[in-house]
This record gives structure tokens, sequence and C-alpha cells, in this order.
């Protein structure tokens, strides 16, 4: 009989997310439970958690960017990028955005998924950029206008990563879809899961790009 049980797990997620606690504490919680409820010892899954973190502990390597950033922001980057929006007639948030959304999926393509990201470009680059732009149109922004750009510019870097992150054949989620695949007796490449990557980056591309348009749309439309 299958023990559905730690499926709870899931329901956590779902729950704390909706709540909008810490995705961090939710999703740790979430993960101790589903191996408490999978007749896990409590050492069994902390086991479980530090050997999956060993494994990725790349992640921790923006801890190394975060140093440079800071001292490239000391130095005036984002007043740099700030005047070359400035310079720039034909530029509108949801253009710049479109052309960085471009960007970010041809270098997750060919695997390059940590050449740009949140702390390494959209906080000192892409933010300041589309916020100059929106200004330069519009003039000053009230606080819930500048919340909304900075949420679109970040949204637009991960929109760019998840969607296209799979036409790179030697990324690992193309290796968990091919194991998890297999195990329902599916057998596919990595080749062939990669190419059907490219019709799903193709419409994220063209439907966030709707999406900052229609942002240029609402910024005018909220100065007239």
């Amino acid at each position: 009989m299958i023990d559905y049980w730690p499926l709870l797990g899931i329901a956590l997620v779902v729950l704390g997310f909706a709540l909008r606690f810490n995705p961090l504490l939710v999703v740790a919680v979430a993960a101790i439970a589903t191996g408490l409820l999978a007749h896990m010892s409590f050492v069994e899954v902390l086991g479980v958690l530090g050997h999956g973190f060993n494994q990725n502990r790349t992640v921790t390597l923006i801890y190394i960017v975060l140093p440079v950033i800071g001292l490239l922001e000391r130095y005036g980057l984002q007043q740099q990028a700030r005047r070359v929006v400035y310079g720039m007639r034909a530029a509108t948030t949801g253009r710049l955005l479109i052309v960085y959304l471009g960007f970010r999926q041809i270098i997750s393509a060919l695997g390059l998924t940590t050449v740009a990201g949140q702390a390494q470009t959209v906080r000192p680059l892409v933010v300041p950029m589309a916020l100059a732009a929106a200004e330069k149109e519009h003039g000053e922004l009230d606080e819930e206008t500048v919340e909304h750009v900075k949420a679109m510019s970040a949204a637009t870097d991960n929109v760019g990563l998840f969607f296209a992150e799979d036409i790179f054949i030697a990324i690992s989620s193309i290796l968990l879809i091919q194991g998890s695949l297999k195990a329902f007796g599916i057998e596919l490449t990595p080749f062939e899961l990669s190419v059907w990557a490219i019709p799903t980056a193709i419409c994220a591309f063209v439907i966030h790009s709707a999406r900052l348009l229609w942002l240029d749309r609402r910024l005018r439309s909220a100065r007239r």
C-alpha cells in the first residue's frame, strides 16, 4: 500500500508560500516534515539535507561576488548605468528589460547560468537602468511604481534563466528530467529534451516581452 503522508510536505510548501513566510524556512520545515513522515529519523533527515547542500555548494559562491559588487557600487556603478540610459533616446523600461531578457536566455542556453543573476546584474545594473529609463520618460516615480519596476526586473531575470537553461544539454535539470522519465519507462536522450526546451523558451520570451510592453503602457497611462 502506498504511503501518501510524505506528500504533506508539498502542502506545507504551498501553505507557507501563500502566507508569505520566509521561503528558506518553509522549504526546510517541509523537507524535515517529509523525511519524518517517510519514517526517517531526524539524524537521517539532517544527513540528507547536509549531503544535498554539499553537492550543490556552488550556490554559496554568491558570497564571493557580493564584496565585488559592493566595491563597484561604491565607485559609482549604478550612477554610470543611469547616465548611459539617459543618453539613449529610444530607451524605455520595457524595451530595456526585453533586451536583458534576450541576453539572459542566450547565455543560459549556452550553459552560462551564473554569468548574470539577481546579485550580479539585476540589483547593480538592470534595476538602476530600468528606473532611469522610467524617470527619463515619466519624471519622478512614486514608491509603488519604483517597487513594481524592481519586481519586473527581477522577474525578467528569473524568466530568462528558468525557461532557457534546459536548452543546454549538460545542465542538472535535464539529467533530472531524463532520470525521472526513465523511471516510468520513457527513454529520451538529453539532446532530445533540450530540443523540446526551445519552443518553451521562445514562448516565454514572447509572453514576458508582452508583459514588459504592457508595463511601458501602464507607466505612460499613470502619468496622464
